[in-house]
Formats: C-alpha cells, structure tokens, sequence
C-alpha cells in the first residue's frame, strides 16, 4: 500500500507534467536558447553590409591619404566646401580636419554625418583616423619604416590555461567558464522562484477551497507540506534533465564539427574542448541537479510556510520577500564569486545555505575543491532539515488561519508551539 507522502509526490507530480504548458515549454525552451546563440550568427550572415562614403576635407595635407576603405567605407578627399557637400546626398559623411589636426585631433576635427551611423561603422572610421594621425606623428621622428618595426615585435600572449587539477592537464576557457557560471546562476534563480512560488500558489490555492481541510484530517501537515514540496520539485527535475540533455547532446556533436574551423587559434580550441568534454559536462550537471535540489528545498520549505501563514496572493506577495531577498542577495555575491571564484568570500557564501546555492553554481565551472562541495553541501540539506521542521510548525497552525494577515511575532509563536 501507497504511502501518504508518495500518494501526494505521484498527486502534485502527475497533475503538472501531463500538462500542455509543460509539454510545450520543455520542448521549446532548449530551441529558443540554441535559436539565441544561432540568431545573431545567422543575422550578420543575412543581412547587408553597411556602406557609408567619407568626404574628407584635409586641411593639413598629410590625413586623407592614409585613410583606406574596407568595402563598406570609401573614403574620398574633397576640395569642396562644407556647404557644398552639405547638399550632396550621396556623401553620407564629412570629414574635417582642421590645419592643427595633428596636434589637436580631439578639438581639431570634426565629423558629420546623414543619419546615425552603426556602431562597426562608426569604430572604423574613427580608428582610421587615429591610426592615420599616428603615422604622422610617427614620420616626424624620421625613423623610416617604424611602423613595420612595430608590428614585427608586436605579440598577443592570450593562452589558454593548462587545468593542474585535471589528470589530462587539459586546457580549459576562462571565457566558456564564465559563460556557463552565468548561466546556471540565472537558472538556479529562475527555478528557484518560479517553482519555490508555485509551491506557495498550490497551497494557497487548496486553502482557500478548503481541501486541506480534508485532507489534515487524515494526513500529518508535515507529510503534505513535504509531499507538495518533492512533487513539484520533481517537475522542475525532470524539466532540467530534458534541457541538460537535449542542449548537452546538441553541444557535444556540434562543437568537434565547429573545433575544425578554427583549429589554428589555441585560445578557441580550447572552448570548443571544454563544451566537448563529457566528463566535465557530466560532473557539472551531477552538482548542478545536487545544488538545485537543495536551493530549491530549502526556499519551498520557506514559501510553504508563507503560504499557509495566509489565505490570498496580495498578502503572500509581500511576505515572500523574505525568501526572494535571500536569493537576490546570492545572484549578486555570485558576480564577485565569478571575478574571483578561489577567494575567502567566494568560499563563505558558497557555505551559508541562503547563498550557497548560487555562489556554488558561479565557482563550479572554474573548479572547486572536493571538500569545499562536500561542505556546502552538507550545510544546505542540514538547514533543509532543521526549516521544515521549523516550518512545519508553521505550517500546522496556518493552514487553519482565514481572515486575518498574521503578524511577524504570531508567526513566531506558531513556531514555538509544541
């Protein structure tokens, strides 16, 4: 025979995966995001380039001549006046240069322009002028070709680092690090409120239709304040381990195909490794699902305590602060966490359990120690315990309260009783 707790997990987890909503939303979610990663790609491939024509007005002799186009910019020196070219609709920008342009480029020039330029377009333009200004004031010094010279001894040292931690030393992206810490934390987040709330709504929901009523009278408060947490927590479960899937398939092949391009460029290989590399991808989903069922244990107990503490949304709304600030506070100490995932702070706020859930998801792609896990997360699912046990005590006496938004010190004394 079923027990009560596994009779509400199979009620609360049935009702909502046999839903449409979530059908649809499982499904599309991993297409809208490699639709937003593709798009950008796609919509510089598609659309035309911008081409601009630059009349120059070079007052000083030595600027115009070493302007060069690039196919979307031609630049042109023009005897014309600035009036005259005012009125010529097919110079889309002027340049002046001023006699003293060498000396004073900031004040000394001047550049109109028919409409808003891009911003590529406007970056070109402005680095040919620098750069040509440069080459004047480089010729004064008479050296000859030290322009040459400085390019032949110029050197870009961006190397990708060589992971110590790792048996196979191999070469890991500061930059895929960062984009994945980035993203798992604003996952955490959103799970942690969207499902942490619904977990708030259900009750709320079945409170004021007075079912739970009914159903406290054979079931403990504590069982199915339990149940109706694990049931909907396993939704959002099954939600992530379709997404981890589906986008980790998608990753794993695309990227080889991808690694072949740009194989000559060490710093990109080694992204494309680190996104191909499954047992990294493994692990970080094994903690992932691990954090997220703790952050999301922990703050549903919170909101499940809200929920019963009241008998309509408006009232739960203003009350669920409580567990929205914690988690806002923990995105935000993630962002430092990322600059610096090994330092002292990076280290206590992936511990407190009201932070650790994000913190600990913003240090795992740059790799944390074992025992700095094992810690976390034994502290997150030992406060889980103690706040419902603390909040089934709430619960208990709430969910029989109507008519009245209890005070922050009745609350309290619901706690205490025994």
């Amino acid at each position: 025979m079923n027990s009560p707790l596994s009779i509400i997990i199979s009620r609360e987890y049935l009702e909502r995966v046999k839903r449409k909503s979530f059908i649809i939303s499982t499904l599309l979610v991993p297409v809208f995001m490699v639709a937003l990663m593709v798009a950008p790609a796609a919509l510089m491939l598609l659309s035309e380039p911008e081409t601009k024509a630059v009349s120059v007005i070079d007052q000083t002799g030595k600027i115009a001549q070493r302007l060069h186009g690039n196919g979307e910019v031609t630049f042109a020196t023009s005897g014309a006046q600035l009036d005259s070219l005012r009125q010529n609709h097919d110079v889309d920008v002027i340049i002046v240069a001023e006699a003293d342009a060498i000396d004073r480029p900031q004040t000394a020039i001047t550049v109109y322009s028919r409409g808003s330029l891009g911003i590529a377009t406007d970056s070109y333009i402005t680095s040919q002028l620098n750069r040509a200004i440069e080459d004047v004031r480089l010729d004064a010094y008479n050296m000859g070709n030290i322009r040459q010279i400085l390019r032949e001894v110029e050197v870009d040292c961006s190397y990708p680092a060589i992971r110590l931690d790792r048996e196979d030393e191999s070469a890991s992206s500061s930059a895929v690090s960062y984009g994945i810490a980035m993203f798992l934390d604003m996952l955490l987040y959103m799970f942690i409120l969207i499902y942490g709330q619904m977990v708030m709504n259900s009750i709320i929901e079945e409170k004021n239709n007075r079912v739970l009523e009914l159903v406290v009278s054979s079931v403990k408060p504590k069982t199915l304040m339990l149940g109706k947490i694990l049931g909907i927590g396993s939704v959002a479960i099954t939600q992530i381990i379709i997404w981890a899937v589906i986008i980790g398939a998608c990753t794993i092949w695309v990227t080889p195909l991808m690694g072949e391009a740009v194989a000559s460029d060490p710093e990109t290989m080694a992204m494309f490794s680190q996104l191909s590399d499954g047992s990294f991808l493994a692990s970080l989903l094994v903690y992932t699902l691990l954090f997220f069922i703790g952050g999301y244990l922990f703050y549903s107990a919170i909101y499940a305590a809200i929920a019963s503490a009241v008998d309509n949304i408006q009232d739960a709304g203003q009350l669920s602060s409580v567990a929205t600030i914690p988690v806002i506070l923990g995105v935000v100490a993630s962002m430092s966490v990322i600059n610096n995932p090994a330092s002292t702070l990076a280290v206590w706020v992936s511990i407190i359990p009201f932070t650790s859930p994000m913190a600990m998801m913003a240090r795992l792609p740059f790799g944390v120690p074992f025992w700095q896990i094992a810690v976390s997360m034994a502290v997150l699912y030992a406060s889980f315990m103690f706040l419902i046990w603390l909040c089934a005590k709430i619960y208990r006496v709430g969910i029989f309260m109507y008519g009245k938004k209890p005070t922050l010190l009745e609350i309290i004394k619901w706690a205490k009783y025994k």
